[in-house]
């Protein structure tokens, strides 16, 4: 049974776009979680800022810095609060 040309190039089109749609989706998941760490860490690094700017006055403060944002980003509140007891000395 022969298909003819016009269905080997239809199947060859198929096969390609189905090669492609593949190998974008296992690109796609590492983008999605670097993306997610980078958001996180900026939030994390705006609590930091509002941690000095309220604790200023208290004399709670801590370095912004990128280890800082992400430790608080990847960690999230139990990081800030591990932050603020490691360079205030509170423990």
């Amino acid at each position: 049974m022969e298909l003819g040309v016009e269905a080997g190039v239809f199947l060859m089109y198929a096969a390609a776009i189905i090669v492609l749609f593949l190998f974008g989706r296992i690109l796609l998941l590492p983008m999605k979680l670097l993306l997610k760490l980078t958001v996180n860490s900026l939030v994390g690094g705006m609590f930091l800022i509002l941690i000095n700017i309220a604790g200023a006055g208290v004399g709670i403060v801590m370095p912004v810095n990128i280890i800082t944002a992400v430790i608080a980003g990847v960690l999230g509140l139990p990081g800030v609060a591990g932050l603020v007891i490691y360079f205030n000395g509170l423990a």
